[in-house]
């Protein structure tokens, strides 16, 4: 389960990291991605640690963001680091 856990949080980093802490916005970001802007706060929180990691990012969410990010889904964990 904790290996769980850190895969979350790895896909969390890298998203909060190399986007959502670069965009103009939270809410700029979740609007471009077509995502809701809750999702972003949740990434955000569990990236920095002040959240649970019980959330389980869809798929089709992270379809979403890599695609308005032009980076394939390979690619994408193909940069996370574990």
């Amino acid at each position: 389960m904790d290996e769980e856990k850190d895969i979350i949080i790895a896909i969390c980093n890298y998203i909060y990291t190399n986007w959502i802490s670069k965009a103009e916005s939270q809410r700029d970001f979740a609007s471009k991605c077509g995502i809701e802007e809750s999702t972003v706060r949740r990434i955000k929180n569990i990236a920095l640690g002040t959240s649970k990691t019980d959330y389980n990012m869809s798929l089709k969410t992270l379809i979403k963001i890599c695609k308005k990010k032009e980076i394939s889904l390979e690619v994408f964990f193909a940069n996370i680091k574990r």
